[in-house]
């Protein structure tokens, strides 16, 4: 997020209650679509509208460049940018585009509790959960990786935890992609990046990423609610987490190689973050290969965070099973099939602090999320809430099957250090009953819940827009923060 001068409406067609669009002029090959009443458009951040124009110029694009209703500033996409482009037509693969935390995702899991189990043990379990996962910046877990592990890990993702007893072969049945990737290279990773995910599988990290015990607090679509096995005063736990520092040094290398090579491929950038090469590139793919490696890596992240996890519920709660929900991404650039103008075609479709929004019937969900459509996770700031969505058939047309993916920030990290204290959050969200363990007060001030957008309002704009169906909101009880 970078604070600027707010959207300016005079810019935009409003085209629909809850869309608006950048019409096509000048070097846009393909309009812009932003998703938000007119407040909320309002409240975006000009930077929003560059950005989203800029990713119009790419070459390849097909259908519109998208912004969630979370959507604020990032590098190069907005967060809440969703592009597809077509390899036949000259599409281009983007590091900025997926993001330096490939894959970070949101976990959901059952506990099979109510929040009344919860009373008497709530901050042994904090403690416990604190103790047992490593969190913060530079954690590290128990876990070292040779290097013949660390390359099995990038190719295998969840399924290979799972295979290392980290898990259930259920676990990948409710897992995006089954746990596990096609066509991970960790021969395209460096060195450099392997070195530093050696020893922090298991862990956390720092910035936005917790783990939360949640109580179903309201439930919108009980039919749906149901088939989610979702009620209300249920207890789940939601794990948000990536690729580490992993995911971030695959981002670093290939967006400086990308910017150096963009004049070898003719490509003229808007903005040198928008770094890029042609899909069908030896570069474009040794990328891909490198990206879905690291997208193997948050799948066996979260993998392991949850086995950590189910051990500590064991302890606590003796027969309490910890079965998935699911598990899906919000930063990663995956092929697809999307029908686009009446035309079916496979796209590599860029998701950037936006989440995959299938919805019923679609082929490549499992036979028992047909009927209800793909769960769709949507992370709250700390001590304001979460939500369950289902995607939606409408969202195919909408924006490619794409929904939010969390509130969005308001303001900078800066900004939040400057005007919240983390003990002072602390304290007042322990008056509301959440409990919050974390190694650092200033990461509590960084993610006070009001430096947030409303994620209430967002979730509302997505429903009505037909991007995802709201079925459950979740209210914190216990957050362990980096």
């Amino acid at each position: 997020y970078r604070g600027s001068e707010s959207m300016d409406l005079n810019r935009l067609e409003h085209t629909s209650e809850y869309c608006w669009q950048i019409p096509v002029d000048g070097s846009m090959n393909v309009p812009g679509v932003l998703f938000g009443d007119r407040e909320q458009i309002l409240q975006m951040d000009d930077k929003v509208y560059e950005q989203l124009r800029n990713v119009t110029q790419l070459p390849g694009l097909v259908g519109a460049v998208y912004a969630m209703p979370d959507a604020h500033w990032g590098y190069g996409f907005p967060i809440g940018g969703v592009a597809a482009f077509n390899a036949e037509a000259g599409g281009v693969v983007s590091a900025g585009g997926v993001g330096f935390d490939i894959s970070c995702g949101v976990r959901t899991l059952h506990t099979g509790l109510t929040a009344k189990d919860l009373d008497a043990v709530k901050s042994e379990l904090a403690d416990s959960l604190y103790a047992d996962i490593p969190v913060g910046v530079g954690s590290e877990g128990l876990i070292s990786l040779s290097d013949d592990e660390m390359d099995a890990m990038l190719r295998g993702g969840a399924r290979w935890a799972v295979e290392q007893g980290y898990g259930e072969p259920g676990d990948l049945n409710r897992t995006e992609e089954r746990g596990s990737v096609a066509g991970a290279d960790p021969g395209e990773v460096s060195s450099r990046a392997k070195k530093r995910q050696r020893r922090e599988m298991g862990t956390l990290g720092s910035g936005n990423h917790y783990l939360e015990v949640q109580r179903v607090a309201e439930v919108f679509a009980t039919e749906i609610a149901t088939a989610y096995g979702l009620s209300v005063d249920d207890l789940v736990i939601s794990i948000h987490c990536g690729s580490r520092g992993l995911g971030h040094q695959i981002g670093t290398d290939y967006l400086r190689e990308m910017v150096l090579a963009a004049a070898d491929f003719g490509l003229v950038l808007p903005d040198r973050e928008l770094a890029c090469a042609p899909i069908d590139s030896p570069l474009g793919q040794r990328y891909l290969g490198a990206m879905r490696a690291g997208m193997n890596c948050a799948l066996a992240n979260r993998q392991i965070i949850t086995h950590l996890t189910r051990g500590v519920f064991a302890r606590l709660f003796p027969g309490a099973r910890l079965d998935m929900l699911y598990d899906v991404s919000h930063n990663i650039c995956k092929v697809e099939t999307h029908v686009v103008d009446g035309v079916e075609r496979e796209l590599y479709v860029h998701r950037k602090g936006a989440t995959r929004a299938f919805g019923p019937g679609n082929p490549d969900l499992e036979p028992d999320l047909q009927a209800a459509g793909q769960p769709v996770l949507i992370g709250g700031s700390m001590g304001t809430g979460s939500y369950v969505l289902a995607g939606t058939t409408d969202s195919e047309t909408a924006a490619l099957s794409s929904a939010c993916h969390g509130a969005g920030r308001s303001m900078s990290r800066r900004q939040a250090r400057r005007q919240f204290h983390g003990r002072q959050v602390t304290d007042e969200l322990a008056d509301r009953g959440i409990v919050i363990r974390s190694p650092s007060s200033r990461g509590v001030a960084e993610e006070a819940p009001s430096a947030y957008k409303d994620v209430h309002r967002v979730v509302d704009i997505a429903d009505r827009a037909g991007l995802a169906r709201k079925v459950a909101r979740l209210e914190p009880v216990v957050c362990i923060k980096g």
